[in-house]
């Protein structure tokens, strides 16, 4: 795996901690009413009667006592909203997830590891059961997203969020401990309240079905634009229209986001700072243990002080699928990762130590010099098939 280079801090969660502290330092009449308009945005969910026989949970090292636990966050975007125009109408009914990330963060709070799954891995989904009673059927080969899409198809984002969470525990054997589903039409609205998303892009961008037409250069994506980026497949300048391209732009798109939401000096003014957070908080739906502000705000400033290069975005081990190459598989690197999470170590291995090497000539255990044509370990880029992290520092938005 490639080591992650260095970032100062996690700039989305620190702001989001700040942002709510913010809030909850109003005045007390003023900070009472923003505080209940904003909770009262979030829609929460009970699924613990629908996930069934689950992993283990990691328990605290009993050796520390102050060690916390690790805590996995499902993330899932869905890409369905009636009335949206900015979403492409594709023929499909209900709501499916294009974006599913699997968030880990330690249980020493040094480290957070952002987990991307490509939609159209094809895997074993289990049987899910809803909450009208009616039950989605297992299938033993199938696309992942089908399990958002099957586990919702009476209409309850609930139990489409209950079934992919099922799945996800079931192949990876990792304990999942809350999810939020992240209307991505109510994306457009956050974006929107930033101002735009400062972005540059490399060549031009054109796709019929996703309503993006994008000319190279330095741009500032609107709402619209910026969820037609994040969702177009197909089209000019678009790769070979995969999912898994498709993965690369949203992480990309990710990290501008977070670094615009710390660098708008929301925190100075109030009625900005209160028109995004009501459109964040309009836009999720949250397993009801994290549906209460203050615990989201306790979780992000619990991690303000994330050390330097232990941030990453990173995508599930694949290949292509030999059944259909439009599709794709997980390879054997992806049981490590998962084991590496389900038992919280790193995912990414720390960068060795420089040695230093004694002068040429000094002893006769003097180490020889290279060839010049051979290269250290810490000069070649270390990377596991289908595997690449980066942090959110490597992806600039600066064109030039």
């Amino acid at each position: 795996m490639r080591h992650a280079r260095g970032l100062r801090r996690h700039p989305l969660l620190r702001s989001v901690a700040l942002g709510v502290v913010a809030v909850l330092s109003f005045s007390v009449a003023g900070g009472a009413a923003a505080f209940t308009r904003l909770q009262g945005n979030i829609n929460t969910a009970q699924t613990d009667h629908l996930l069934g026989e689950r992993p283990a949970e990691v328990d605290p090292d009993p050796n520390d006592p102050s060690s916390g636990r690790p805590v996995n966050i499902l993330v899932m975007g869905t890409d369905s909203r009636e009335g949206n125009r900015s979403i492409a109408a594709d023929e499909i009914d209900g709501e499916r997830s294009d974006t599913t990330i699997l968030v880990h963060i330690s249980a020493d709070r040094e480290r957070i590891e952002l987990i991307s799954i490509p939609r159209d891995s094809m895997v074993a989904v289990p049987e899910c059961e809803r909450s009208d009673g009616t039950v989605a059927p297992a299938r033993s080969r199938t696309m992942f997203n089908e399990s958002f899409a099957a586990g919702g198809r009476n209409g309850s984002t609930t139990d489409a969020a209950a079934c992919t969470q099922k799945t996800v525990e079931q192949l990876t054997g990792v304990y999942v401990h809350h999810f939020v589903v992240v209307d991505m039409s109510g994306f457009i609205e956050m974006v929107d309240a930033l101002g735009g998303i400062p972005m540059c892009i490399e060549q031009d961008m054109y796709s019929r079905k996703a309503r993006l037409d994008i000319q190279a250069g330095k741009q500032v994506f609107d709402g619209e634009t910026a969820l037609a980026f994040a969702r177009a497949r197909t089209g000019q300048g678009l790769g070979d229209g995969s999912d898994t391209g498709r993965i690369g732009r949203q992480q990309e798109l990710l990290a501008a986001t977070a670094r615009e939401v710390l660098s708008a000096n929301l925190l100075t003014d109030v009625p900005e700072l209160l028109r995004f957070l009501d459109a964040a908080t309009r836009s999720l739906t949250v397993s009801s243990d994290l549906s209460r502000l203050t615990d989201m705000s306790g979780l992000a400033f619990s991690l303000r002080n994330v050390p330097s290069g232990n941030i990453a975005f990173m995508t599930v081990p694949f290949g292509a699928d030999p059944v259909d190459p439009n599709r794709v598989v997980w390879t054997h690197e992806a049981a490590d990762l998962w084991d590496r999470v389900a038992n919280d170590r790193p995912i990414i291995e720390p960068e060795p130590e420089p040695q230093t090497q004694a002068p040429a000539g000094e002893g006769d255990d003097a180490p020889e010099a290279p060839d010049e044509d051979s290269s250290t370990t810490d000069e070649r880029e270390q990377v596991r098939p289908g595997v690449d992290a980066f942090t959110a520092d490597d992806k600039t938005t600066v064109c030039g």
